[in-house]
């Protein structure tokens, strides 16, 4: 047995043992935070030194499984397609993991030159000296090399070696500014502060390279969904960031007593649950806002109309509400609910046919809210009817409450504000919605509190401020 594998068979023994009385004896749990905080630091410490010894044996094995035949190289030998396999299987990592460890050993680990065996420098030597010394861990070796390394066809080598010094100086507590060592995230920011203050004329070789990545597809259609992927340019992605972050911000509450009873009899204010995750909210808000964009006049027109989602069911199904419906463009099959939701605040063409498929009768019934109806309906409702939603109204669909085929009428005295999330799925969230004389009122489910009464919704800045004057 070779040194360092007694070393390290010396270390795990230690390791494993520390981590077993540390559990037994409740060690961090009884430890002051003073001395919890050192404990992490240390065991940060530790991790950072393990992280260097798995960069360097991780560049080695890619260093045996790169040149010449696949024959010999060592991950062959151990039966696996590539490096990533091989480092998954012996770290039990994920292969994202198993990738950054190969990035981070091909910047700080010296190479060897296949003709002569030489041994050469590093790419980043002094990032590796930081690495040696336990100063950063992988993330921050990426942090400091990946932004430098994207520069340095266009910048000279000594301008390159020198940003490197003041970052690993950053990273070591040893800055200009005399700052503490930086984490990964702080030597990120400085690594492309230094890389854009370098290349000047790197934004634009960027931006050519990221306009030839850039796209989105959607994929084959499965019984859960279709699945999309792609990439976003950087401004598309912050221009969708923002509508989800507009969307998805908590509502600030004010901590006011007297604000806390809402009502005349004193009851508190209704809140709605959300249980989604913030990717399933995220997509809602996806959904809406390609409901607003196809319904905002702007977009291309489609046969002389605007992009209209088409959605076709049989009215047997409609009305039993089970079977099937089918969406235009969508290879599955739909629910029926999804095709309610459509017909709520959309145009129904009934089309009869008879068996052998000849169409012998069209009829068209446009329930659509015309423009000054929803604008009518927005002042008075504010935004989405459903306590706590705050989604605003521009945003929001409008909802028969009295269902059209069952003889609602498109009025407003019928139509109340929903975001696309609550419609789409009103019948089960268990919110109820009724109309009295023109004023949408909703009642709570079941699982909220014991106050089960019926109250006036709204978030009008007009009536909110009525209530007040007249209270």
């Amino acid at each position: 047995m070779d040194l360092l594998t007694a070393s390290l068979d010396d270390l795990l023994a230690q390791a494993s043992q520390l981590v077993r009385d540390a559990a037994a004896g409740r060690v961090l749990e009884r430890a002051t935070e003073h001395e919890l905080a050192l404990q992490v630091s240390a065991i940060g410490d530790l991790a950072r030194l393990t992280e260097a010894l798995l960069v360097d044996a991780v560049g080695e094995i890619t260093r045996r499984s790169e040149h010449g035949c696949r024959d010999d190289f060592m991950t062959s030998h151990l039966g696996c397609r590539n490096v990533t396999e091989l480092v998954e299987n012996l770290t039990r990592v994920d292969p994202r993991t198993a990738t950054r460890l190969q990035r981070a050993a091909k910047a700080v680990r010296p190479g060897v030159s296949g003709t002569t065996g030489e041994v050469l420098d590093a790419a980043f030597p002094q990032v590796r000296s930081a690495m040696l010394d336990g100063v950063v861990g992988v993330d921050g070796i990426l942090a400091i090399c990946e932004p430098l390394q994207a520069s340095s066809p266009r910048i000279a080598p000594s301008a390159r070696r020198h940003a490197e010094e003041i970052v690993v100086a950053e990273a070591r507590g040893e800055g200009p500014h005399g700052a503490p060592p930086a984490s990964a995230g702080i030597l990120r920011v400085h690594a492309q502060a230094w890389a854009l203050a370098l290349d000047a004329d790197g934004a634009e070789p960027r931006e050519r390279a990221a306009l030839r990545a850039r796209g989105l597809t959607l994929g084959t259609a499965t019984p859960t969904g279709v699945p999309i992927r792609g990439t976003l340019l950087p401004e598309v992605a912050a221009q969708l960031q923002t509508i989800f972050d507009a969307h998805l911000a908590p509502k600030v509450t004010f901590d006011n007593p007297e604000a806390e009873a809402a009502y005349d009899d004193g009851s508190p204010l209704l809140t709605a649950e959300d249980t989604r995750t913030r990717a399933q909210k995220q997509h809602d808000v996806l959904a809406a806002a390609l409901s607003v964009a196809a319904s905002s006049g702007l977009l291309p027109t489609i046969g002389g109309h605007a992009p209209t989602l088409v959605v076709s069911v049989t009215a047997e199904d409609l009305e039993s509400g089970r079977g099937y419906a089918h969406a235009q463009g969508c290879e599955q099959p739909v629910t029926v609910s999804l095709a309610r939701h459509v017909a709520c605040a959309g145009t129904i063409q009934r089309v009869t046919s008879r068996d052998d498929g000849r169409i012998i009768r069209i009829d068209v019934r446009d329930r659509v809210f015309n423009r000054y109806q929803r604008r009518a309906i927005a002042l008075r409702d504010g935004g989405c009817v459903i306590p706590g939603c705050g989604v605003p109204a521009s945003w929001c669909e409008i909802h028969h409450v009295t269902e059209h085929a069952g003889g609602g009428p498109t009025h407003t005295d019928n139509g109340v504000l929903l975001c696309w999330y609550h419609h789409r799925f009103l019948d089960r969230i268990g919110w109820q919605i009724r109309m009295n004389h023109g004023i949408p009122e909703v009642k709570a489910p079941g699982w909220w509190g014991t106050d089960h009464q019926w109250r006036p919704a709204t978030t009008s800045p007009t009536r909110l401020q009525h209530a007040i004057l007249t209270t």
